[in-house]
């Protein structure tokens, strides 16, 4: 079994694929992974790219989203994922390699299911974070504290890492974008497996167009969070 799958979803990422793949190559502490790229409709040279790589390493994979929306990308992802362990990066090169590393050092001792990054603790940091988007953010991740009774204030951050095994608990995924990414931590907690959280970094992307539009998400997070609350509490009816 592949140690680690490194999902990557991608939509008009075409300057970003190689920085992304010469990244992880270049810093990643295992020499046992995958790399999934997630083609989610591009209209620009995304797809050619990936294909380049594809023809000199083997551990790259690649698929075309056949459902619109990020959602759809990251679980064609995770459906096809064959590592013990699933991450996912964005293609914006946000996250640090380094956080993986230590991301993988933590699984391997045996002792959770996840691993959950906070930007927002101490040793965290962001850098150049929009300012409306830190706001959007902040009263997001403190409405799902207050809900899941949690100490974790980063719910919505992309960059997580789990068992693949728990992976099968969180279907059926109902969320259809960026929200598929407070999706699946509240899953995690409502279904009781085990996670750790430790401070990562974030950077703002310096290449390429960011996909995440405020206006447009925050029915769909709020539609998330109160799904995952309702299924939480008839979880705990059953128990």
């Amino acid at each position: 079994m592949i140690k680690l799958s490194i999902i990557i979803p991608c939509r008009d990422e075409e300057d970003n694929i190689n920085i992304m793949y010469e990244n992880i190559i270049s810093k990643i502490s295992t020499a046992d992974f995958e790399i999934i790229f997630i083609n989610d409709f591009s209209t620009d040279a995304t797809e050619k790219n990936i294909l380049k790589l594809i023809k000199k390493d083997k551990r790259i994979k690649f698929f075309n989203n056949k459902k619109k929306g990020l959602g759809g990308t990251i679980e064609k992802g995770l459906v096809n994922s064959a590592g013990e362990y699933v991450t996912i990066l964005m293609a914006d090169s946000a996250d640090s390699i380094e956080d993986l590393n230590e991301y993988i050092s933590i699984m391997n001792k045996g002792e959770c299911d996840a691993v959950f990054g906070s930007r927002f603790i101490a040793g965290g940091k962001t850098v150049d974070y929009p300012f409306l988007k830190l706001i959007f953010n902040r009263l997001g991740n403190n409405l799902a504290r207050i809900l899941f009774l949690s100490k974790y204030n980063d719910f919505t951050n992309s960059f997580k890492i789990y068992k693949k095994k728990i992976i099968d608990y969180f279907f059926p995924i109902v969320s259809e974008d960026f929200n598929i990414f407070l999706e699946l931590p509240l899953k995690t907690i409502s279904r009781g497996f085990k996670y750790k959280v430790i401070p990562i970094k974030y950077f703002n992307r310096t290449v390429g167009t960011a996909k995440f539009k405020i206006k447009e998400l925050g029915s769909r997070y709020l539609f998330t969070l109160l799904y995952c609350f309702l299924e939480k509490v008839l979880l705990n009816k059953k128990k």
